[in-house]
């Protein structure tokens, strides 16, 4: 919106400019004086005395003065128009990446919102397996079949997922209120998920490159662009500029007097010939400028697709981890029911079922984890490759 209330203050170089004003002077300077009177009209025979001529009284003047100037040519400050409108679609693509941006950071929040349920569940799960450990051990203890650092040791095993869970619960309000500032909502509400299950085993193969029409790197093209316009802008500044100027005034020797008209009308041509080398240094720093723009453009879509082969290995990596969490959870699951009727027949040790349960609850954090770093590389690679509509 800026830019374009600036580029429409540049049609100032067609449109004319009209003011009106209304001065009062008063002076005894003889020149001003007897010019005074040549402006109102009034010069009779008896002004030119040469002692009324030399020493005039104090002669007013009022004069009301309507002055129009019009643009006519002037060739810098129409390449300056014309990279004022490259500016607007600068800030066009700039709002539509920032819109991108937005966009990816809330499907982000969104994805945390969900996996931190994913986490209470992971926690609330091994704390219903500790608590069965527990309410084992703690009959075996009555019974005198172990010892009482063995029913310790489970309820400090208890207490630190009762812990875990209550930050993890903590976080989902976190991430609400996180999700609540993304998408202008006042803070407090607790938000729930309900993804249908994304395809976390798909990596697109067929995009390879960052698109040249992403909005960042379209933005910095037309900003190269208006660079370009704004160097011609200083190179025709060496030319002549023409304008015409005009004006009316109304003079008389009266506050509210508007007696004797004139006009004075005219065209000028103007030529900075020697500025001082400042407009030849001008445009070699509007240059140097143009040429930090391209450098970055090509370092940044360089960074783009090393990001996008990075990202595309770091879901494939991904995807491996996944399948061999998966694996180990249902091999921890196996290990810890079958301990679980061991201890109950007294043949392993209450530390060997808390290890087992340790391992598996590490496990299904470890897949929770895998899951919500592939969703992220999801979005952050079609953030990376999405172009200009």
């Amino acid at each position: 919106s800026i830019a374009s209330a600036n580029y429409k203050q540049t049609e100032a170089i067609y449109l004319p400019q009209l003011a009106l004003s209304y001065t009062g002077m008063s002076t005894n300077n003889p020149l001003n004086a007897f010019g005074f009177k040549l402006q109102q009209q009034s010069i009779t025979a008896s002004d030119f005395n040469p002692a009324l001529l030399n020493h005039p009284g104090a002669t007013a003047n009022f004069t009301t003065a309507l002055e129009l100037q019009q643009p006519i040519l002037n060739m810098d400050l129409l390449y300056q128009r014309k990279g004022a409108e490259k500016q607007v679609e600068v800030y066009q693509y700039k709002q539509q990446r920032t819109q991108e941006y937005l966009r990816f950071e809330t499907q982000k929040a969104y994805l945390q919102l969900h996996f931190s349920y994913a986490a209470v569940n992971v926690l609330e799960e091994a704390l219903a397996t500790a608590k069965a450990v527990y309410t084992s051990t703690n009959n075996h203890y009555k019974q005198g079949l172990i010892q009482q650092s063995d029913l310790l040791a489970v309820q400090v095993q208890v207490a630190g997922i009762e812990t875990k869970l209550a930050k993890a619960k903590s976080m989902i309000r976190n991430v609400s209120d996180n999700l609540s500032v993304l998408m202008g909502k006042p803070e407090g509400t607790v938000y729930t998920t309900t993804l249908t299950g994304s395809d976390t085993a798909f990596v697109p193969d067929n995009i390879q490159t960052v698109p040249d029409t992403r909005a960042d790197f379209m933005a910095m093209k037309k900003a190269i662009e208006a660079s370009d316009l704004m160097i011609e802008s200083g190179k025709k500044s060496y030319l002549p500029r023409v304008n015409a100027f005009g004006s009316y005034q109304l003079n008389d020797n009266r506050v509210a007097g508007f007696g004797a008209g004139a006009y004075l009308a005219g065209v000028r041509v103007s030529w900075d010939i020697f500025k001082g080398n400042t407009t030849k240094n001008s445009i070699t720093r509007q240059t140097l400028e143009k040429n930090k723009l391209s450098v970055s453009l090509t370092q940044q879509q360089e960074e783009s697709n090393q990001a996008l082969a990075r990202t595309r290995r770091e879901m494939n990596d991904n995807l491996f981890e996944i399948s061999q969490y998966k694996t180990s959870i249902r091999q921890a699951s196996e290990a810890l029911r079958i301990l679980q009727n061991r201890y109950e027949q007294g043949l392993v040790t209450t530390t060997d079922v808390m290890m087992a349960a340790t391992r598996l609850a590490e496990q299904k954090f470890n897949l929770t984890q895998a899951e919500f770093n592939q969703e992220v590389n999801r979005i952050f690679l079609q953030l990376l490759t999405t172009s200009t509509k």
